[in-house]
């Protein structure tokens, strides 16, 4: 993998806030760099376009609570917009158990209405990361 210097970026967000959203066109590298970063860390990846895994959130409060103790990473999020309320009491009552910030990595084409999905559930508990194409110039 080519390391990308958004990384760090990533990572601090992490370490701020319980969710995480990685944002950008398709094709860049989001899931890449997801899956790097889950291979450094105890995590959990769901790929929401597969039916298996968005069979596994059939009760979303009942199987995330399972994995409390590491970093989820959710790819295709705009595929299941529902869960944004879901992740919100998930992530208050983790707050209530100590497990305050480094929850959740959300993985998701930049979109306005993923955007506005997130930020109305989600206030106060999410950062945003934007994520462009690969540019050996650029800080990506």
């Amino acid at each position: 993998m080519i390391p990308r210097r958004i990384l760090p970026f990533i990572q601090s967000a992490l370490k701020r806030q319980a969710a995480v959203a990685l944002i950008g066109p398709r094709q860049v590298g989001k899931t890449t760099l997801a899956l790097a970063m889950g291979n450094d860390l105890p995590s959990l990846y769901l790929d929401l376009e597969s039916p298996g895994d968005r069979q596994k959130l059939a009760e979303p409060v009942l199987f995330l609570r399972r994995y409390e103790d590491r970093l989820v990473i959710l790819d295709e999020i705009h595929r299941v917009p529902e869960l944004f309320q879901s992740l919100r009491g998930i992530i208050d009552q983790g707050r209530n158990r100590g497990r305050r910030v480094g929850r959740f990595l959300l993985l998701g084409s930049a979109s306005i209405e993923l955007l506005r999905q997130s930020g109305e559930s989600l206030a106060g508990r999410i950062a945003y990361v934007d994520m462009g194409p690969f540019d050996a110039g650029r800080d990506s």
